[in-house]
């Protein structure tokens, strides 16, 4: 292999393991959230600081594929959860 690919290669990895490191660096909660919405039931994991941010991104994961515009994602959002599970992470 060239010099060239090689250093691209090593690159792609350190900007990849610098980009992984810094999202989950911070994320000291992981909470799972289950929305019922029209309907139709989700359920999705997000990692945050706190647990109103891992919520609130679990919340908007899960009503991601059921929500379609902006009304109806406001109104996901908005939605009770119908089930919440948080846990501090290590």
């Amino acid at each position: 292999m060239r010099r060239a690919t090689l250093y691209s290669i090593a690159a792609v990895l350190a900007v990849a393991a610098l980009f992984f490191f810094m999202t989950t660096a911070r994320a000291k909660v992981q909470c799972r959230v289950c929305i019922e919405f029209r309907g139709r039931t989700n359920c999705a994991s997000a990692l945050g600081p706190t647990e109103q941010a891992a919520r609130e991104g679990a919340q908007s994961t899960a009503c991601g594929p059921m929500a379609s515009g902006m009304d109806e994602q406001i109104g996901c959002s908005r939605t009770p959860p119908t089930a919440v599970q948080c846990e501090k992470r290590q």
